[in-house]
């Protein structure tokens, strides 16, 4: 993801996730980390056209590694985006070092669970009300020594991603 991605990862930032969007400010303050060296990692899925239809991000600190925000546009939910991107940053995680990777997915979005779940991470905790104003819980799931070869069960793709 670059500069020029916040246009129009904003506006698929609005359409999934109008209760709990992040700000325009948070993206460019992610991406102010993103170079190497930094502590951030985030991938943009484009169409034959060009167009944004997916994002990801990673925070990675020392040993530990938290999947930031995953969004797959609503034409391309079951295609297996969501999955690709996923892999991307267990890859990248297990690149930088991370043993462990955590993440927050809203207790409300099963589909997204379940796409984790195939991925090796186990549910360890909720957060209540993390997610603000809907004040929704979040479940906080975790991957133990993410590798560069993520495990992932392919029958089952989840159309519901992750905003964390």
């Amino acid at each position: 993801m670059r500069w020029w991605d916040i246009e129009p990862v904003m506006a698929l930032e609005l359409r999934l996730f109008p209760e709990d969007a992040w700000s325009h400010a948070m993206y460019w303050s992610e991406l102010a980390e993103a170079h190497p060296g930094g502590t951030r990692h985030y991938t943009v899925a484009t169409s034959g056209d060009g167009a944004v239809v997916g994002y990801a991000g990673l925070m990675a600190i020392g040993a530990e590694g938290d999947v930031q925000t995953i969004a797959v546009a609503p034409g391309h939910q079951g295609t297996g985006l969501g999955a690709a991107l996923l892999t991307d940053l267990v890859e990248e995680s297990a690149r930088r070092g991370c043993t462990e990777l955590l993440l927050e997915v809203r207790v409300d979005n099963v589909r997204a669970q379940q796409l984790y779940e195939r991925f090796g991470f186990q549910p360890v905790g909720v957060r209540r009300g993390y997610y603000q104003p809907a004040n929704v819980d979040a479940l906080v799931m975790r991957l133990d020594h993410p590798s560069n070869q993520p495990t992932y069960d392919s029958t089952h793709d989840s159309k519901d991603p992750d905003h964390g």
